[in-house]
């Protein structure tokens, strides 16, 4: 891949195809002239407020400025700090003094919620900065490059949930980011007419797929938010040929494209391929996919700490799914060009095919490590390998096959939710003993949050419960099902054994 920075496949796409379309959203759409143009516009902006190695944080809905701060903030140094906008404005003011953001980029509606209930010390409230008053039509900047600039910089500071109840911050380096890029080149093939939609939040590490197509000189088109009705218009107006999606969200378009068949004939005519993540395709999800859409499935497996996506089940694999294997469909695919996997027993050693065991990666696309977090950066690496935390086995012929989670995070609708953050917040609540926090399945959403509570006295009632949550979290981490028991199932050492709670509730639904 030509250059070393993230910068370089824009500055490239718009010498190559200057008046090709490259960003569509919401409506706009900008060529690659206008789109580094602006970005160097922001670039240019930045120079004049902060320092090289400046944490910028942005808060905002999917707009078509977003990608240009992908581009432009890490331009020239600095380093961007998405901000999840579903989160409570609390968690924002956390992520944004824990990064040092000295400078916050953000819609007005959200940055008037983070001024109002996000807490900052006294003297630690960056400056807050509209997004839409910013000088994108500025001149492109003068300065020069830093000669010392280096694809082992931060390009992007990502904040993602773990599991000791506070999210940690995945240092993205510019060499990570483009290794990510170049692995998914190998696992998902761009071609030469296709055109690409998600409906992903930009703030998610799957934005990575909108610098894959620019790589190719493609149009990115990127929905504000999910909705059926919405990107079959999308899809039918910009001719769209690649689909990425969460498998909740195909379920949603089969059942649009089913109830309007002139819907359904429009995408058909033009799909070529739609990509998945965040959880394996069902079976008979598959079949219907391919009954009514007849295109090609793509499934990938990564994380923020893996820059994207590191295994792929192609659509060959699909096809043999469908046709006379369908344990594939449970599979993550094998690893992309220049990706390791490998299965770990717990004294570190690695384990023979079929064997369960800790999932390892190594790659140039693996983070360098956790913002200012010293020691779990030296707890998630074992030598050069990145422990996912996921318990799995490698089959025979490579592929991956994921079974659990050595840690309690629970996955719903493609977000991630520490259960001892939930169960820390319900600790809150008078009336609440011991608290357990699982995920339990739902056809739906993967899964959903499910607290067990021990009552101490009088049990609180639900709303109490789920109000104290709402006022401290964002609503996805909420508790959709609550259960009053007498004791939590324990170990001999004391501790909660939550795979019996799940296997009970389960059962029990």
């Amino acid at each position: 891949m030509d250059g070393t920075r993230l910068y370089d496949i824009l500055d490239a796409a718009a010498r190559d195809a200057p008046d090709a379309p490259a960003l569509s959203v919401d409506g706009t759409t900008w060529t690659f002239r206008e789109l580094r143009s602006r970005t160097d516009a922001l670039s240019s902006h930045l120079a004049a407020r902060c320092s090289p190695g400046a944490r910028v944080a942005l808060l905002a809905h999917n707009r078509p400025e977003y990608v240009a701060a992908y581009y432009g903030v890490p331009r020239d140094g600095r380093i961007l700090v998405p901000l999840n906008q579903r989160l409570h404005p609390r968690e924002w003011a956390d992520q944004i003094v824990r990064s040092g953001a000295g400078l916050i980029i953000g819609e007005t509606g959200l940055l008037d919620r983070l001024a109002a209930e996000g807490e900052f010390p006294a003297d630690l409230r960056p400056p807050l900065v509209a997004v839409e008053d910013l000088p994108w039509d500025a001149a492109p900047p003068t300065h020069e490059r830093a000669a010392a600039a280096s694809d082992t910089e931060v390009a992007w500071l990502m904040f993602t949930s773990g599991t000791t109840g506070r999210p940690k911050g995945v240092r993205l380096t510019h060499r990570s980011l483009l290794a990510g890029i170049g692995v998914s080149a190998s696992g998902r093939p761009v071609r030469p007419d296709d055109v690409f939609l998600t409906p992903f939040p930009l703030c998610h590490v799957a934005g990575y797929q909108v610098m894959l197509h620019h790589l190719f000189r493609r149009h990115a088109v990127v929905l504000r938010r999910f909705d059926a009705a919405t990107l079959v218009a999308a899809a039918r107006r910009h001719g769209v040929t690649s689909l990425s999606l969460a498998p909740t969200m195909l379920e949603d378009l089969l059942a649009h494209v089913e109830a309007d068949p002139a819907a359904r004939d429009a995408l058909r005519a033009g799909l070529r391929v739609i990509s998945y993540g965040s959880a394996p395709m069902p079976v008979p999800l598959l079949r219907r996919a391919d009954d009514v859409l007849g295109c090609d499935l793509n499934q990938g497996f990564g994380m923020t700490e893996l820059s994207g996506n590191a295994t792929f089940l192609s659509p060959g694999d699909h096809r043999a799914a469908i046709a006379s294997r369908p344990e594939l469909a449970a599979s993550a695919g094998r690893p992309g060009e220049g990706v390791e996997i490998a299965v770990i027993g717990a004294d570190g050693t690695s384990l023979p095919p079929g064997a369960l065991g800790e999932v390892v990666v190594r790659g140039a696309q693996v983070t360098t490590g956790y913002w200012d977090d010293p020691d779990a950066t030296a707890e998630a690496f074992s030598g050069d390998w990145f422990r996912t935390g996921d318990v799995g086995r490698v089959d025979a012929d490579g592929y991956l096959y994921l079974v659990d989670r050595l840690k309690d995070v629970i996955i719903t609708g493609g977000e991630n939710v520490s259960s001892r953050e939930v169960e820390d917040v319900l600790r809150t609540v008078p009336g609440v003993g011991q608290v357990a926090v699982i995920g339990l399945p739902d056809p739906r959403w993967g899964q959903t949050v499910c607290a067990v509570i021990v009552p101490d006295g009088v049990p609180p009632d639900g709303d109490e419960l789920s109000g104290a949550c709402r006022a401290r979290l964002a609503g996805f981490k909420t508790p959709r099902r609550i259960e009053f028991v007498d004791a939590l199932p324990r170990t001999a050492t004391g501790k909660i054994r939550k795979s019996a709670l799940r296997a009970h509730l389960s059962d029990h639904p």
